[in-house]
């Protein structure tokens, strides 16, 4: 009974280490989705996104995330719908965690420049263990690994597996220069844990709170070609919280089109844990290209925790394309209609 107490500690510490670092995407804007169902069909036609996370390629006990997701706008009866796939493997694949999410948003006009979009999502998971690449106590003497098969019964479990709902809300309000937005997932508190023991396996709620600016300079340089190309400054904030652990994305986008610059820190640093342990956690630097209808980014994030740079840091690749669509005169877009104005990393 031990043991089994044991392990399930260290699979909820490798889970609770996940969510405090968060290791889906920095470049949240780039998955708007995962972010808050109420960006869903925000680009006002069909498109599609993908992402890919490897953070802290340096350990053996590193994250890898990737994520699809396609969404498209009605603008007959205002409302936009999403389907999101995320795959998420700690460890070197011990602990693996496969979702797919249904989103849908309704937004409700309230002027020419400024609207407010509601959102839903409801998401079936999958969470999965390799306990085959685990050692027990009994394989241990006083000169160290013996390498002899455990007899431990747990070891029978092989690859104990799990699935459960959870559900999610979110509310965007957005112009032409600002948007503001919150959101909250697991609002059911689903149970996650393989073993059950009391509520300590029970996901918490994680809650978001993001907004940012945009801030056109076009017009201003002298520069000849600054009329046809999109020229900005967006300072973005993302405060992000579940349980005991909370984290602060605080950055600045610079948009050149086509090219778009970001810098951004991660933690809270005026906050400290046990043993005073601060919450830094990585500067990120971003760079992207858009053009018409597709855009790229990369990001590298520098570690700046106690983990240092032989973690790696994180490398993250983000796509993304919007296909031309017109409604049909029945449902032709009201002039009301603006696709968000946040960044697209």
């Amino acid at each position: 009974m031990t043991r089994r107490l044991l392990l399930t500690l260290l699979l909820g510490i490798s889970f609770w280490v996940a969510q405090a670092q968060d290791p889906q995407f920095s470049q949240f804007y780039a998955n708007p989705l995962y972010l808050n169902p109420a960006f869903a069909g925000g680009a006002l036609a069909p498109r599609v996104m993908m992402n890919y996370r490897n953070q802290w390629p340096g350990l053996a006990a590193n994250y890898v995330t990737t994520s699809f997701a396609v969404d498209h706008y009605f603008s007959g009866v205002n409302s936009g719908v999403g389907l999101m796939f995320v795959n998420d493997s700690q460890g070197t694949g011990n602990l693996r965690t496969s979702e797919i999410s249904a989103q849908y948003a309704y937004q409700l006009k309230f002027n020419e420049t400024t609207a407010l979009r509601m959102g839903l999502q409801g998401t079936y998971a999958n969470r999965r263990a390799d306990l085959r690449e685990l050692t027990f106590g009994d394989q241990y003497t006083n000169r160290g690994f013996t390498g002899n098969p455990t007899a431990d019964p747990l070891a029978a479990n092989g690859t104990p597996t799990i699935g459960y709902m959870s559900f999610a809300t979110g509310l965007l309000l957005y112009s032409d220069r600002y948007w503001v937005g919150v959101s909250a997932h697991h609002l059911n508190r689903p149970e996650q844990g393989f073993f059950q023991i009391a509520d300590g396996t029970r996901l918490p709620i994680k809650g978001s709170i993001h907004a940012g600016l945009v801030i056109p300079f076009g017009g201003y340089t002298g520069l000849g070609d600054e009329w046809s190309r999109e020229m900005s400054i967006s300072p973005a904030i993302n405060y992000k919280f579940q349980g005991k652990y909370d984290q602060l994305d605080l950055g600045v986008y610079l948009t050149y089109s086509p090219i778009v610059l970001g810098l951004w820190y991660r933690g809270l640093p005026i906050k400290k844990y046990v043993d005073n342990i601060t919450n830094r956690e990585s500067l990120i630097a971003l760079i992207g290209y858009r053009q018409d209808k597709f855009s790229f980014g990369y990001s590298y994030d520098i570690t700046i925790s106690s983990l240092g740079l032989p973690s790696g840091g994180s490398h993250e690749i983000s796509m993304a394309y919007t296909f031309d669509f017109e409604p049909s005169p029945r449902h032709r877009r009201s002039k009301k209609d603006k696709q968000l104005s946040c960044p697209k990393f």
